[in-house]
């Protein structure tokens, strides 16, 4: 979907006038030498190739070896020995150089596209689901057929399928996927965009048809990622200023901060909500064995409405969802039906052990604000249950959780048991000890099991009857982070299954 016949001298001339190029290494705006291919990884560079120098993990090396496949220039935010053979752009701010050259290089694939944005501390994923569901539902007719989704589960845009690392991805994987879909005739995407994403301008010149806000909650502060919370908030909020209409949802105590964002980016802002002030009002929510039924008014209507999903929360997503597709002009009958359909894999998953007497769930849940929904929702619905929960946090980010979901767990379960979740380049002994330091303050037993599925095996075995065992953080992920790899595991929900099938 992209001409390969750009020059070095057109990229230079795209990063001088960005105002961005400290030095060009000697090479001119007139260098007539094609280039055909961008990237960051050096193992895909070849003749005519455009290497970046970034990330944490980057060595030299990677440079040299980039050289060595074809490559015949570099950008960088300084220049390194091992590419003295070939010029070095140097730049002074990498991110938004990158977003920059993608945008460039794959000819603003975005502006062919109907983009639904989605950001929130929670329920992303699941929102994203909920429209991707309703807009196939409309497409099912059409040439395309279906739409594209970008999120913390999965990646679909018509030519990948594969399972997401990253909530939103890095700058050329997303113009890669927003490229593939086009060619695929795919013309409806929907994505989760995070703090990181529009904080690191990964989505930086991006305009999205809808923008929708969640939530926020304390997470995802650190020295890596958010110094405090409001850089956080503020980071979240720079997605109104991408975005032609605004969806944001009406509650939580920085709702008018975030109105008032909306109203100075968006040229058209709608509040939807549980709230009676709400212009898209959920309300007379009635819970079944098979998912949840609610009302919603808007325009003078009020209109019925099902999921087949658990969690009062989940009506909020709903919410969410029915929105974005009102302001689309989706007929509501293909509304109602593509939200029924729709199945979040990993979210709010259901077993039983045995008789029913052991209630399982499988969810994502993983910061402070999904883990005080799910457990109030667990309460509501099972009042008389005993509760016990499987969980724990990643190495070298979102530092709060721990004690945040350690303090949850410990005030909210009757028994907690701390496993492994991405530890990453953090030793697991010390997130689980750090975890369970919270847990021990609020009283609660505890046990540290660094064996995921050893964990997943004796909560569900060692329950008592008539108790909900709640298996959160990983859902149908099937990789754990170790070091600096993605290590192949069993999903929760495979656990699950085996181990109910086991004790049959």
């Amino acid at each position: 979907m992209h001409s390969r016949e750009k020059t070095l001298g057109d990229y230079v001339r795209l990063l001088k006038d960005a105002e961005i190029l400290l030095e060009t290494g000697g090479v001119k705006e007139t260098d007539e030498r094609p280039i055909t291919f961008i990237t960051y990884d050096s193992r895909k560079a070849g003749p005519n190739t455009l290497f970046i120098c970034k990330g944490a993990h980057f060595q030299p090396a990677y440079l040299q070896d980039a050289v060595q496949r074809g490559a015949v220039a570099y950008i960088s935010l300084c220049e390194y020995s091992e590419g003295r053979s070939i010029p070095c752009l140097k730049v002074v701010d990498l991110r938004k150089a990158l977003a920059l050259l993608a945008n460039y290089y794959f000819e603003e694939p975005w502006k062919k596209l109907t983009l639904i944005g989605v950001t929130g501390t929670k329920g992303k994923s699941t929102t994203a689901y909920y429209i991707k569901s309703i807009l196939d539902e409309y497409l099912a007719d059409s040439e395309c057929r279906e739409s594209g989704i970008l999120s913390g589960i999965e990646n679909y845009d018509g030519v990948i399928r594969e399972e997401s690392h990253l909530t939103t991805p890095e700058t050329f994987e997303l113009y890669e996927h927003f490229s593939n879909s086009l060619s695929m005739g795919i013309h409806h995407l929907t994505m989760e965009v995070s703090s990181q994403a529009l904080k690191y301008h990964r989505t930086l010149g991006v305009q999205f048809k809808v923008g929708i806000f969640l939530n926020i909650g304390q997470d995802h502060i650190s020295e890596l990622e958010h110094p405090d919370f409001e850089d956080y908030l503020d980071s979240k909020l720079r997605l109104f200023s991408q975005c032609e209409m605004a969806l944001v949802h009406n509650d939580g105590p920085y709702f008018s901060k975030v109105l008032e964002a909306a109203k100075e980016g968006a040229q058209k802002v709608v509040t939807f909500g549980r709230n009676p002030g709400s212009e898209i009002w959920g309300h007379d929510l009635v819970t079944r064995e098979e998912g949840t039924e609610f009302s919603v008014s808007f325009d003078g209507v009020t209109e019925l409405f099902q999921i087949n999903m658990k969690g009062t929360f989940n009506v909020d997503n709903a919410l969410a969802a029915i929105s974005a597709c009102l302001i689309l002009e989706i007929p509501i009958s293909i509304i109602k039906k593509g939200l029924a359909k729709a199945k979040v894999a990993g979210r709010m998953e259901l077993f039983y052990h045995k008789n029913k007497d052991r209630i399982i769930f499988v969810d994502y849940a993983h910061n402070q604000l999904s883990f005080e929904t799910l457990f109030q929702s667990i309460k509501q619905e099972y009042p008389d249950r005993e509760i016990s929960i499987v969980f724990g946090c990643p190495g070298k980010k979102a530092l709060g959780r721990r004690k945040e979901l350690g303090e949850i767990a410990g005030r909210n379960a009757d028994k907690v048991y701390i496993t492994e979740e991405d530890a990453g380049e953090e030793p697991l002994e010390d997130i689980s000890k750090e975890i369970a330091s919270y847990v021990a303050k609020e009283g609660t037993p505890h046990e540290m099991i660094p064996d995921r599925e050893k964990a997943i095996r004796k909560a569900i075995q060692t329950a008592s009857a008539h108790s909900v065992i709640l298996i959160t953080g990983k859902g149908r992920e099937t990789r754990q982070k170790r070091g600096t790899e993605y290590i192949d595991t069993p999903s929760d929900v495979e656990i699950v299954e085996r181990v109910v099938r086991d004790e049959k």
